[in-house]
């Protein structure tokens, strides 16, 4: 009966209350990105890190890892043989989160470099996971945007007691960090890219 549901994902919505969350994926990879926020920027990385995945010799298989989604921002874990590895996304760096509208069961996050300067070619990565399913990257996705929707509520409380009026500084808060996170579908979101190509 749990496979009639999975069908309908109308029971995916995450809130913040349920975090954190972890989700076992298999990680794709990281490509760089050319830009912060937008299934544009994440598109051709996503094609070129499954095409890579794909022409993998028969020995070798994606790293399997632990994805967890906290209001602190994206834990991922990866388990090979012959080592256990840690790396963490803190909220702040990452700029946009994406349910790839092509390849269904994968997600894609951009991630911004920390430290790093302007000099930088290419200060954006996309790290993209393969899921088990396409309700799997959808509730990837939404956990995601809970944590963005707690990171947002935090600074702006940060702001309002730091009080954003003071003399020259009112410009320096409006810097805070954006991000985006597409909760559409993958039909929603190509209907739009054909429409605009319509248009265009």
């Amino acid at each position: 009966a749990t496979n009639n549901n999975e069908a309908q994902t109308p029971e995916v919505q995450v809130t913040i209350k349920d975090l954190p969350i972890t989700f076992k994926v298999k990680y794709l990879g990281s490509q760089f990105a050319r830009g912060l926020w937008g299934i544009k920027h994440t598109r051709r990385p996503v094609d070129h890190l499954v095409s890579a995945a794909k022409s993998l010799p028969p020995n070798k298989i994606l790293p399997f890892c632990s994805l967890t989604v906290s209001l602190d921002g994206v834990r991922m874990e990866t388990v090979t043989s012959k080592q256990n590895a840690v790396t963490n996304f803190t909220i702040d760096t990452i700029s946009y989160g994406v349910q790839d509208l092509v390849y269904t069961r994968v997600f894609a996050m951009i991630v911004v470099k920390e430290n790093y300067n302007l000099k930088d070619e290419n200060p954006f990565e996309v790290h993209a996971f393969v899921c088990d399913s396409r309700a799997m990257a959808r509730k990837l996705t939404f956990a995601l945007a809970a944590s963005f929707q707690d990171y947002s509520k935090r600074v702006k409380e940060a702001e309002e007691q730091g009080g954003a009026t003071v003399g020259g500084d009112a410009k320096g808060k409006s810097l805070r960090k954006k991000f985006a996170i597409d909760l559409r579908t993958p039909e929603e979101i190509q209907q739009d890219i054909t429409e605009q190509e319509t248009e265009a």
